[in-house]
C-alpha cells in the first residue's frame, strides 16, 4: 500500500447534518489538489447516524477513506489522536466535521507548507462557538505556544 503524500483527520460526534455537506465539499476539493490522499473520520461514539453516514461514504470511495469508531465519546482531543496514530500520509491536516473550517481552504495549508513552514495553522473568521468553546480555544492555543515555543501569526 502506498503512502498517500496528505492525510486529513476529521473528528467526528453527532454531525449526521453536516456530513453530507462536507462529503460534497471535502472529496472536490481534495481530489482538486491533485495529491494523493486519504480521510480519516474518526467517530467519537456518536449517538445519532453518524457512524451510518460514514459506513455509506466508505463504500462510495473505499480507495480514500477510512473509518475509526470509538464505542463511547472520549472527546475531540482523543479523536484527533487516534487520527494521528493510523494515518500514513506525509502531511496530515486536522479539520472539524461541523464545516466552520471550509475544506477548499486546505489548498492553501498545504501551500504554507511548501513555503517551508513545519507547522500552519488557520483562524475561523466566522466563529459559531459558545463562549466556552471560544475561552477554551484561546487557552489551548497558549499552552500550545508556551510548550511548543511556536508563535501562531
Amino acid at each position: 500500500m502506498s503512502v498517500p503524500r496528505l492525510s486529513v483527520i476529521i473528528p467526528v460526534y453527532n454531525e449526521q447534518e453536516t456530513l453530507p455537506t462536507l462529503f460534497a465539499r471535502l472529496y472536490p476539493a481534495l481530489d482538486a489538489l491533485g495529491v494523493s490522499y486519504e480521510v480519516l473520520f474518526v467517530n467519537d461514539g456518536s449517538r445519532d447516524r453518524s457512524a451510518a453516514l460514514l459506513k455509506d461514504q466508505f463504500l462510495v470511495r473505499p480507495d480514500v477513506t477510512r473509518v475509526i469508531l470509538f464505542n463511547a465519546n472520549c472527546g475531540q482531543h482523543m479523536a484527533i489522536m487516534a487520527g494521528f496514530e493510523y494515518c500514513r500520509g506525509e502531511r496530515v491536516v486536522t479539520l472539524d466535521a461541523d464545516l466552520q473550517n471550509p475544506p477548499e481552504e486546505i489548498g492553501k495549508l498545504l501551500a504554507a507548507m511548501d513555503r517551508g513552514h513545519d507547522y500552519v495553522g488557520s483562524i475561523r473568521a466566522k466563529r459559531e462557538d459558545s463562549l466556552w468553546r471560544h475561552v477554551a480555544s484561546r487557552l489551548m492555543n497558549r499552552v500550545r505556544e508556551r510548550i511548543t515555543k511556536i508563535r501562531m501569526t
